[in-house]
């Protein structure tokens, strides 16, 4: 920028030259995220899945992993609905999270996720492989209707969980929601009243149903494609592997770290845009193996 021996200039253009890096990343994953819903809050339920403590215990990870992102950005996150693990870890957990792209980001999430490590349940340090899914739909706004049909709903009022002593919730306010047609069921049981548990349950089935249909239709055009092959072990979408080595690999683009615990700390950014990439290109299957693994 200067000529030689401009010492002002080229520190000037060092010091510019990473925050136009910085301006150029934002600009791409913009360009990225330009789905009808990408810029919406999102509505993140955590499932773990067979294997009693192991699963719980590794759904629990997610929960903390995911919970870490969003702090990272400077996100709100609200629990609407929590479950303890008989043991260890978490049955289920359902999060509002808000903030700019939220959903656009976070659906990179959903899928099946695969842990394999020495158990730290097994008194005889032998290695484990659990199974826990994280399903991500955008909250709908006013804009978009979703009519759901009084005859096919089921409405289930129980008691709030608490943390004990004044906090204990003696009167039945949590909701549960199911809906008949699809099968999805949701529960709300943060809020003070019953009204107010079944509005938020009800704008969180919204959300799950338009998620719902938007991915029978791409399943449709999946079928039509051809060369198009299913995803190896249902939906699972990416392992996390702290031994013998330590590696995260997601099996849709190939993209992998050998970063595990800085992964599971909430540094999601890399796999994040990797799946944005790859979904650009078309979504094309590059990795369902396991053996590399």
């Amino acid at each position: 920028m200067g000529e030689a021996g401009d010492d002002a200039s080229v520190s000037e253009a060092l010091e510019l030259f990473p925050k136009l890096q910085t301006a150029l990343a934002e600009a791409e994953q913009k360009a990225l995220l330009s789905g009808e819903t990408d810029s919406n809050n999102a509505i993140v339920t955590i499932n773990a899945g067979a294997g009693g403590t192991e699963s719980c215990d590794w759904a629990g990870m997610l929960l903390r992993m995911i919970t870490r992102w969003c702090e990272s950005k400077k996100f709100k996150v609200t629990v609407t609905d929590f479950q303890y693990g008989d043991s260890a870890g978490i049955k289920s957990a359902t999060l509002m999270v808000q903030g700019n792209f939220a959903f656009g980001l976070l659906k990179s999430e959903s899928g099946v996720h695969r842990l394999v490590r020495i158990s730290p349940f097994d008194s005889n340090a032998r290695r484990h492989t659990s199974f826990s899914s994280i399903y991500v739909s955008p909250e709908i706004d006013d804009t978009i209707e979703i009519e759901v049909l009084d005859k096919d709903l089921r409405v289930d009022i129980y008691r709030s969980g608490g943390a004990g002593g004044q906090s204990v919730n003696t009167a039945d306010s949590a909701v549960r929601l199911t809906h008949y047609p699809t099968g999805i069921v949701v529960a709300c049981q943060n809020e003070r009243s019953q009204i107010q548990n079944r509005a938020m349950a009800m704008k969180i089935l919204k959300s799950r149903l338009y998620e719902y249909e938007l991915e029978k239709r791409r399943k449709e055009q999946e079928k039509v494609e051809a060369g198009k092959k299913d995803i190896a072990w249902g939906s699972q979408i990416r392992s996390y592997v702290l031994h013998p080595y330590k590696l995260v690999k997601d099996h849709r683009n190939g993209f992998h770290s050998s970063q595990a615990e800085t992964v599971l700390d909430g540094d999601l950014d890399d796999f994040m845009k990797a799946y944005l990439q790859w979904q650009s290109l078309g979504g094309v299957v590059q990795d369902t193996g396991m053996d590399d693994l």
